[in-house]
């Protein structure tokens, strides 16, 4: 799987790292605005709110990799915004502390930022899948070009996408390379027991970790697999 990173990701993109042997941050490509990559939707007790961090954008071909933070007022908000919305969660005190040292630790690249919430993440949601920066890899040509040469040179045989992808990828192209496509599906998620109905699927795994703890995991589908 190679995929941009995300700001505290949705539950579907830890779905994703947990079904794969090796996790590819690809944020070698050009940064996006008004997408996932700075920015995730908590719950509130009135309507889906965005948690955004604030990015310098000087170029549109600045990649992912290149974007700086704008300042550092963000994480006294973002972790203000947390207390007050999840405070009365079951598992709040519990998982606050491993969640709130991230914004501690200092780094004004979003990548790296990133990087720490979802390998936190990760160990919480006991995740062992290996993550690797694509920059290690050191790709070259087009889009399937990368995608199916970050696969030789882990050895994979299969390569999982996510379905948004359908749009682009040639499917013959990673045939005649040996390389299996297969996709990831959203569908089928269960409901948990979340704070402010009703109950939404699209919010930050924050969401899940807070409202049922160390039980978050059973809430992937990758768990019982």
């Amino acid at each position: 799987m190679i995929s941009q990173s995300n700001y505290i990701p949705w539950k579907g993109y830890f779905d994703m790292i947990a079904s794969v042997d090796v996790f590819v941050v690809y944020d070698e490509v050009q940064y996006t605005k008004n997408d996932w990559r700075n920015r995730n939707l908590i719950k509130t007790k009135n309507e889906l709110q965005w948690l955004t961090i604030p990015v310098k954008q000087e170029s549109l071909s600045q990649t992912i990799c290149e974007t700086e933070v704008f300042n550092t007022n963000w994480k006294k908000k973002h972790i203000g915004s947390l207390q007050s919305n999840y405070g009365k969660a079951l598992f709040f005190k519990e998982f606050k502390e491993r969640i709130f040292k991230i914004y501690e630790l200092s780094s004004t690249s979003l990548s790296e930022i990133n990087l720490r919430f979802i390998k936190e993440i990760c160990a919480i949601l006991e995740i062992d899948t290996r993550i690797i920066d694509s920059r290690s890899l050191n790709l070259s040509g087009d889009k399937q070009q990368r995608l199916v040469q970050a696969c030789q040179k882990l050895n994979a045989d299969t390569y999982l996408s996510g379905p948004a992808a359908k749009s682009y990828i040639d499917e013959d192209f990673f045939a005649s390379n040996q390389i299996k496509l297969e996709w990831m599906d959203y569908s089928g998620y269960k409901t948990y027991n979340q704070l402010h109905p009703p109950f939404k699927h699209e919010v930050s795994i924050i969401d899940l970790i807070f409202n049922e703890g160390a039980n978050a995991k059973k809430f992937l589908k990758s768990y019982f697999e």
